[in-house]
């Protein structure tokens, strides 16, 4: 049975994990319109209707979700969850806002693997593709003016894409993820300081409540472990085995700084290029179909994980690239002033950001490579192109909209 918890805030209230779930997978069924627009229904929810937590924590949860890897919605909702529900609660949420999603791209993924069997469903899959390129290389564009400011930010952007396109390989992304947090840490520290260095001494303050160092550096243990299982040989599990497949996305999931577009290149090596789980028009296909849901573009995991183990595949794919995120955004909020202030870590991160943009820019013409060879690939990808930049046409309508175009251009 579901327990009551007792929440910790100016307006202190009983709020029960069902109110949390119900709340969120009512919030993860409509919250169309990317990041924004989900924390934004959040914080109208939890905040404004319901008064359960201030403005300053909603602030607090953003800041802190953009400094670390993954969905930066989802994290927030694991945090808020966690505010109002400790552990229990942070996990009923990020279950709650996901599941609507989930259900949503296994129902296409089924129609998707049927559809080769239908031309006329083929025709409009195959639209999606110039549409998912043009809405990757947009995302990198929008990105790039806040993450390159000068020719420093540049080059490590163009070295990045360089690498990636011309080497390839999973451990070309993490070298290039790594190098460019170093290079941000050498190249644009001085750009970072801002008082830090005074708070560097300071004692750490936690933000919710106290927890024993002993937790925070097992849980820490953890984490590194997911990642460094990702990186070298596990000859034990099998290449399209449940284990392969949760440490695969539980060890890239550590890596996606930059918000859920990270997810397209770092991915893409590891899926189609490295073990071949996919091909390249489905990876694309994966995409676009989490584009069309309200949930974070992550759930495309779950697109992937159903081709390689069918609905088991499909859950552990999609646990293993949200909780260990979720996991490592509810251990830092206890240390939330000391991240946000601390001068390395925003340094590496100027960094890491161009990489991205690079590494964002490289997917995008892998994507536009394995569309249809036919003048109506050029159409849609410059129709998507110029709708967003010119006439801010939302990614939920670009998607179904090139469906229809590609049945219509590609039966001419």
């Amino acid at each position: 049975m579901l327990k009551k918890l007792h929440v910790n805030s100016a307006n202190s209230e009983s709020v029960s994990l069902w109110f949390l779930f119900w709340n969120f997978f009512k919030i993860g069924s409509t919250a169309f319109g990317g990041f924004m627009a989900l924390i934004s229904v959040v914080e109208n929810r939890m905040v404004r209707r319901n008064k359960l937590l201030t403005h300053e924590d909603m602030l607090d949860s953003i800041s802190l979700a953009t400094v670390l890897p993954g969905p930066v919605a989802a994290n927030v909702v694991a945090y808020v969850g966690y505010r109002l529900g400790r552990t229990n609660g942070a996990v009923v949420s990020a279950i709650g806002v996901l599941l609507p999603s989930f259900i949503l791209v296994i129902g296409l993924t089924i129609a998707y693997l049927q559809a080769g069997e239908i031309p006329a469903l083929q025709k409009a899959f195959a639209g999606f593709i110039p549409a998912v390129a043009a809405i990757i290389l947009s995302a990198a564009r929008r990105m790039s003016k806040k993450a390159i400011k000068g020719w420093r930010e540049l080059l490590i952007a163009l070295i990045a894409a360089v690498l990636l396109k011309v080497v390839g390989g999973f451990y070309i992304t993490v070298l290039v993820v790594v190098g460019s947090g170093l290079l941000g840490w050498f190249w644009l520290r001085d750009t970072k300081q801002s008082g830090q260095e005074s708070s560097q001494a300071q004692p750490i303050q936690e933000s919710i409540e106290g927890i024993s160092w002993l937790k925070l550096s097992v849980t820490f243990v953890i984490l590194l472990s997911f990642l460094l299982l990702s990186l070298i040989p596990l000859p034990f599990l099998g290449e399209t085995s449940l284990g392969k497949l949760f440490v695969t996305f539980s060890g890239m999931s550590l890596m996606l700084f930059g918000g859920g577009y990270v997810f397209i290149p770092l991915i893409q090596e590891v899926v189609v290029n490295t073990y071949g789980w996919v091909t390249q028009t489905e990876f694309a296909n994966a995409i676009a179909i989490g584009q069309i849901t309200p949930g974070p573009i992550l759930i495309s995991a779950a697109f992937i994980g159903y081709v390689v183990k069918g609905i088991s595949g499909a859950i552990v794919a999609t646990v293993g690239i949200f909780l260990p995120p979720g996991l490592l955004m509810v251990t830092c909020s206890h240390l939330l002033k000391h991240i946000k202030e601390s001068t390395v870590i925003q340094a590496a991160l100027t960094g890491i950001r161009p990489a991205v943009i690079g590494m964002i820019i490289t997917a995008a013409i892998v994507v536009a490579g394995s569309a249809e060879f036919h003048v109506g690939s050029l159409v849609i990808f410059a129709a998507a192109l110029v709708a967003m930049w010119r006439f801010r046409v939302k990614v939920l309508l670009i998607i179904p909209i090139a469906g229809i175009f590609g049945l219509v251009l590609y039966s001419i």
